[in-house]
């Protein structure tokens, strides 16, 4: 029988409370004070490998994250249903004015792997299957620019390809193309190789994947 996990993240949490919040006290109230003003919204995978504050070296209140199986943006539904992924997209862009928002794929992802597999449908899975729908446009791309190729080679292709088509499907949210045609709002690709500790961003001019680099340092 498995044992459960909960004493060790409750001994992880009194080590945070005794040590990190003392230590930045003043830091976390002041959040509390002033209330959060995230720059950038980061749309990331929900695999318990990728932590967004750790590859970014984020503090606190500076990122406001998303994070689905796949990092998966469903196109904009006009209707009054529940879309947990699109209220939050709505809620960064409109009330708390992001200046950007990331899409950050990532290597050895397990929802761009299930594309590749027979799943056979269930009552425990008939919503994770209708959610990877949104990932066959992207792997049907892959297949047709690499005819032949092994299915690990796809998914990588196919990793990259879903990032592209989520930025597309940002731009059908109201809210995120006005912003982004008045210039108040940048879409930006990521891509994490997990196995490099590297994130590549997407090259629209170039249409390729390249190192992120801190372009400020280049202008110093």
């Amino acid at each position: 029988m498995p044992k459960s996990k909960l004493q060790e993240f409750v001994k992880g949490h009194e080590t945070f409370r005794d040590i990190k919040f003392k230590k930045n006290r003043e830091r976390f109230l002041s959040l509390v004070e002033t209330g959060q003003n995230p720059g950038a919204l980061f749309i990331g995978c929900s695999d318990s490998r990728i932590v967004p504050t750790l590859i970014t070296d984020s503090k606190p209140g500076e990122l406001f994250i998303i994070r689905n199986i796949g990092n998966f943006v469903a196109p904009f539904q006009p209707d009054a249903e529940f879309h947990a992924t699109a209220a939050a997209i709505e809620y960064a862009t409109s009330v708390l004015e992001v200046t950007d928002i990331i899409v950050c794929g990532h290597s050895d992802c397990g929802a761009i792997g299930a594309l590749f597999k027979n799943i056979t449908p269930s009552e425990e899975n008939i919503h994770t299957i209708k959610w990877l729908e949104l990932g066959e446009e992207p792997k049907k791309h892959a297949m047709i620019l690499h005819p032949g190729a092994s299915v690990d080679v796809l998914q990588s292709y196919t990793e990259k390809l879903s990032v592209v088509f989520q930025l597309g499907n940002l731009l059908t949210y109201p809210a995120v193309k006005k912003r982004v045609d008045a210039g108040k709002l940048f879409l930006h690709g990521w891509y994490y190789e997990m196995r490099e500790g590297l994130i590549y961003s997407y090259d629209d001019e170039n249409y390729t994947f390249m190192p992120l680099r801190d372009t400020t340092k280049e202008k110093q």
